[in-house]
């Protein structure tokens, strides 16, 4: 069933878009991620332009986030007042995303950029994930400490202006989820994803935040800071395309309700192992692209 993308300018096999679009919004139900991280190298490798891929897939991580902030509001997991500080920073990180995204469109590099940091931050936090999960498998021993655990980074304790965050259980300064939220918003703009693969590592080991809100609260920001990021693309980049967005739309939202359901039967530790691998296998796929020769080194566009 092929159907043709105006945008992109090209045709693409609907029912794969579809299917992709389901197992992203089982990610995000599960893990608390937008599911970007995935759909935009997907759709690269499958040959659409890096603009259109980045642009239309923070359409679908919207509304992915929509499907899995209401499941995980059922369960009381979402803490409002950090989804607020955090939702506040990414948009100031997606106006000042957006500025970037242009200056890297005019000088043309924008494609080779979007590539490197895929794997730049694809591979960083895959790896601190991988390692975290095989220590709390007990497959391998976890790294010595040097002295007591602590709830939350001792950089976010010195921070000024403290406030106090009932769901979280945190008594620490707005500074920091802002700042978080900001760097997401960048994030978002740059890369078409919710930014949820490292906002949620930075909520558990940066701010220390109950693990039972993490990533209901997660979805919350990434809800609004993708839907503002769309706004910003298609009156920026007009690189939005409605059609391929809201194929993905039709598979995540269901997607997402299941992965809601299925995070609550099986072992955290094993789906956090599970999408270590995932990340690490997609940020490899994505340096295979950029270091592998590809059979035509030159192409001619003709306007």
């Amino acid at each position: 069933m092929d159907i043709y993308l105006p945008i992109a300018e090209m045709a693409v096999n609907g029912l794969f878009i579809i299917a992709l679009g389901l197992v992203v919004g089982i990610l995000s139900g599960l893990f608390g991620v937008g599911g970007g991280f995935l759909t935009t190298p997907l759709l690269i490798f499958y040959g659409v332009p890096p603009t259109v891929a980045v642009a239309s897939a923070t359409t679908q991580v919207t509304g992915t986030s929509v499907s899995g902030v209401a499941a995980h509001m059922r369960r009381g997991g979402v803490d409002f007042q950090m989804g607020g500080v955090m939702i506040a920073g990414g948009i100031l990180g997606s106006l000042f995303g957006a500025f970037l995204f242009r200056l890297l469109q005019a000088s043309g590099q924008v494609d080779l950029v979007i590539g490197f940091l895929y794997v730049a931050l694809l591979g960083g936090v895959g790896g601190l994930m991988l390692r975290d999960a095989l220590v709390a498998l007990k497959w391998i021993d976890p790294p010595e400490k040097s002295g007591p655990p602590k709830r939350h980074h001792r950089a976010i304790a010195a921070l000024p202006f403290r406030w106090r965050f009932y769901a979280s259980g945190l008594y620490i300064s707005p500074i920091a989820p802002m700042l978080v939220g900001f760097g997401a918003g960048i994030l978002t703009v740059l890369l078409g994803v919710g930014g949820g693969f490292i906002v949620i590592p930075a909520m558990i080991y940066i701010l220390g935040m109950a693990a039972r809100v993490v990533v209901g609260t997660s979805l919350v920001m990434i809800l609004a800071v993708s839907a503002v990021t769309t706004l910003v693309h298609a009156m920026t980049t007009q690189a939005v395309d409605i059609v391929l967005a809201a194929l993905l739309l039709l598979g995540s939202v269901v997607g997402a309700q299941y992965g809601a359901i299925i995070a609550t039967k099986v072992k955290p530790d094993l789906l956090r192992l599970l999408l270590a691998l995932m990340i690490l296998a997609v940020a490899l796929r994505m340096l295979l692209g950029l270091a592998w020769r590809p059979d035509e080194i030159f192409t001619i566009q003709v306007l």
